[in-house]
């Protein structure tokens, strides 16, 4: 396992760059998520406008104004925080390397590192706005294309996602909570898969909502999107060895997978980002030295295998579906197939309802189902209507 960039560098090409310790595995992959998904995501928006589904709209811009208070008062504290951890840090740099998750989310810091910054900010901010200064500010209309709105909207559903992700992952792990509540909020680990897509979905929806954009276009633009953005997200997860691995697999090597390697099959997550298991022998110098005594399915790889291929299913069939919102809920039936089945192999907090086990992603997952059948008959209903009336009229 690579729990940072720095280990897969050194191992697959024997180069020793220190400064890779900061760029965590999981991390790096979420955001290659995040890339992919707004680049289908745009994409996508682009071919709705084209075919007169989506269209731009007007916003009406202050050009010329002098920096407000709130201008630079923003950039001041943004550039607060900015100093006040990377002044600490370059002075602490070897310990950050070796624990970069602490250090940025400990108060530690330097306070004059943060003054300079947030001065230096300010005034940037001053000159660049007495630049544009005009005598008579003005308002300009400029014309905004909805897949300009792509940056926003995935910002928004980067901070709203984080956020849904550690609330579901913390429901779901009460015990964990509240014997460290501060821990359980501010670590990078621990994210509940469903809980970012239902919240940064809510969150996207009422942004769209509210610069005119149809819901049913602007979530059918997005299906493919999610799609691959969730299993490059997985490649992640394996990686790194971040928990989120299966059951432990005892069972003896299928004969139709002997082409492939060992750890398809069952693999112990040596050096995981969690140091779960028990010490690897001879390592050293560490805080990634554990391997788990049983192999387990490496769920978060067959996630990644399948999801990415899904993918490739739903950009192959997204200009044959016409019907409005009827796209995205076919990507909600086939994401909770997927997600409900990898759940029978997959370690997870099991609730216990009527004598029955069940995690919290296999209720998701059957609820997002049933909600796809519904939604692709409701909205399947709903064009025919519409024809009905055209035609009695």
């Amino acid at each position: 396992m690579y729990p940072n960039l720095y280990y897969a560098f050194k191992d697959l090409f024997g180069v020793d760059l220190g400064f890779l310790k900061m760029i965590q595995s999981f991390g790096f992959f979420v955001a290659l998520a995040f890339l992919f998904g707004s680049y289908f995501f745009s994409r996508e928006l682009q071919r709705k406008e084209k075919e007169g589904l989506l269209k731009p709209h007007g916003i009406k811009v202050l050009k010329g104004q002098k920096a407000t208070v709130s201008d630079l008062v923003i950039n001041g504290l943004m550039g607060f925080v900015i100093g006040y951890k990377l002044v600490y840090v370059g002075f602490h740099f070897n310990q950050f390397l070796e624990n970069t998750q602490a250090y940025l989310l400990s108060v530690k810091g330097s306070f004059f590192g943060g003054i300079v910054c947030a001065l230096l900010f300010v005034y940037f901010k001053h000159r660049e706005k007495e630049k544009e200064k005009l005598d008579e500010p003005k308002w300009v209309e400029e014309t905004v294309h909805p897949y300009q709105l792509v940056g926003n909207m995935t910002l928004i559903a980067a901070v709203s996602g984080i956020l849904g992700a550690k609330i579901f992952h913390n429901l779901e792990n009460l015990d964990d909570f509240f014997a460290d509540p501060v821990g359980s909020l501010f670590s990078f680990s621990g994210l509940t898969m469903y809980g970012g897509l239902i919240c940064g979905a809510i969150a996207v929806i009422y942004y769209a909502n509210k610069k005119g954009l149809k819901t049913t276009h602007v979530i059918d633009a997005s299906a493919c999107g999610l799609m691959l953005a969730y299993g490059v997200g997985r490649i992640g997860c394996q990686v790194a060895g971040d928990g989120d691995w299966g059951i432990d697999n005892h069972f003896p090597k299928p004969g139709w997978m002997s082409f492939l390697p060992d750890w398809f099959w069952g693999y112990t997550y040596p050096h995981n980002v969690n140091g779960v298991g028990v010490p690897i022998p001879g390592c050293e110098g560490s805080h990634y030295c554990n391997v788990l005594e049983n192999p387990v399915f490496p769920t978060p790889l067959y996630e990644s295998l399948v999801c990415i291929g899904l993918f490739f299913v739903l950009w192959s069939i997204r200009k044959k579906v016409t019907t409005p919102g009827v796209f995205f809920c076919i990507y909600l039936v086939l994401n909770g197939i997927e997600r409900f089945w990898i759940e029978k192999i997959r370690i997870n907090t099991l609730y216990h309802i009527f004598g029955h086990g069940i995690t919290q992603a296999e209720i998701i997952s059957t609820l997002l189902f049933f909600l796809g059948i519904i939604g692709i008959w409701y909205f399947k209903k709903g064009v025919q209507s519409s024809k009905f009336k055209v035609q009695s009229s």
